[in-house]
């Protein structure tokens, strides 16, 4: 006789999808997108989360348009809720220039009029990483961790959300 299934909690998959025009005007709605979608799923206007995401994707997209752009092809801004945290994906397809890993960005000098987009990135986001993606192209991930929802996940994720409030 099969051994009973262990009762899990419920799994509720949100994602958000769209493709915009690898334009200022695109890269602009992009965060507006991502910020009204977030509303949507219960993380308000303002809050911490809300404030980190919108400038994630404004650099990520900002960056799309400007040095991930070939004519003709738009760039794809993809939200997700992992259990915890709020998921950001920008795909553009160029392959180069490639921006820098994590940990690797320079921070440009004072009077320097670009080159800020990624050094906020990497502040505001608890991880983010460089993808290679089929067609040609790449994907630049980030994540921001939202802790009130951690409790919301189910048994055992009270410790981790109580580790990463230490850590912080």
């Amino acid at each position: 006789m099969p051994a009973p299934l262990t009762p899990q909690p419920p799994v509720a998959a949100y994602t958000f999808a769209q493709r915009l025009s690898a334009t200022p005007r695109g890269a602009r709605l992009a965060r507006h997108l991502a910020v009204a979608q977030l509303h949507a799923w219960g993380i308000p206007h303002g809050s911490h989360a809300s404030e980190a995401v919108a400038v994630i994707v404004a650099e990520l997209a900002a960056n799309a348009v400007t040095h991930g752009r070939v004519p003709g092809r738009d760039f794809e801004l993809r939200l997700s809720l992992p259990t915890g945290s709020v998921r950001i994906e920008i795909s553009d397809t160029r392959t180069e220039p490639r921006p820098p890993k994590p940990g690797d960005v320079p921070h440009p000098h004072p009077l320097d009029e670009h080159g800020r987009g990624l050094v906020l990135v990497e502040a505001l986001a608890d991880r983010w990483e460089v993808l290679d993606r089929e067609p040609p192209g790449k994907t630049v991930r980030a994540e921001v961790d939202v802790p009130g929802w951690l409790s919301l996940a189910g048994p055992g994720w009270s410790d981790v959300a109580e580790r990463r409030r230490r850590r912080i």
